[in-house]
Order: C-alpha cells, then structure tokens, then sequence
C-alpha cells in the first residue's frame, strides 16, 4: 500500500493538471529503506508529449545524485496520462526499473475528475495497490 501525504497527493495532482495537454512526471523522494515518501520533485517530461513521457537525462542524474547524497531514493515515481486512465502502458512497463518504488499514474482526461492510482511494477508485472491519503 502507498500511503502518502495530503500535501504531496495534491502537489502530485496540480503538477499534472498543470502540464495537460502533455504528460508530467516527477520522483517523490524518502529516506532509503522507508518507503515513505517525503519530498516532492517535479521533473521535466524532455519528450514534451501527450502520450509519453521521458527524464531529461541529465535532469535525472542531478536528482538521483542528490537523492544518494541525501540517503534518499525514489519511493514514487509518477506521471500523468492525459487521455487514457491511470493504468501503466506497455512503454511504462517496459521503463519501470525501479522494482521497489510506487508507480503512481494520474489521469487528467477528466478535468473535474481526479484519477489517482499506484502500482508496483516489477520484471514486467504490475500489480495495483491501495492508496491512502493522509493528513
């Protein structure tokens, strides 16, 4: 299960909302091994795309530098799909390399509608997993 902060659930969702029509993306950060998710890093989607979404790369080494620096790792790796729901694509799959990390997908196709899902992808396999939004 992810659990996660209402302050972060909401940064999550405006940047994605904010980036529509192309898709956004971003790491929440925690402490390593805590599988708490702390710190909220938007990232730029350098596809620039409503359909896909890539790091910029070296946007992604500075982030995992600190995150090393910092005793992080991404405990949430998220984008948002833009006119599909919040379910992992086979290019998303395919891209999943952080087996312990939550992937959360939000869908913005609906603009007064929030889409918020998590999944945990590992070796090709997804699995959905409850969310629950915390004070």
């Amino acid at each position: 299960m992810l659990t996660i902060s209402k302050d972060l659930y909401d940064k999550v969702v405006a940047h994605a909302r904010a980036d529509h029509p192309d898709e956004a993306c971003g790491v929440l950060a925690g402490p390593a091994g805590s599988d708490r998710p702390e710190r909220f890093i938007p990232m730029t989607n350098a596809a620039r795309s409503p359909t896909f979404y890539e790091f910029d790369s070296s946007e992604q080494f500075g982030v995992w530098r600190e995150m090393d620096e910092r005793d992080e790792e991404p405990v949430v790796i998220y984008h948002s799909h833009t006119a599909t729901e919040a379910y992992p694509s086979r290019t998303d799959i395919s891209y999943a390399n952080e087996p312990g990390a939550h992937y959360v997908l939000v869908s913005t196709r609906e603009p007064t509608v929030t889409e918020f899902r998590s999944y945990r992808i590992a070796d090709g396999q997804v699995t959905e997993e409850p969310v629950a939004v915390v004070e």
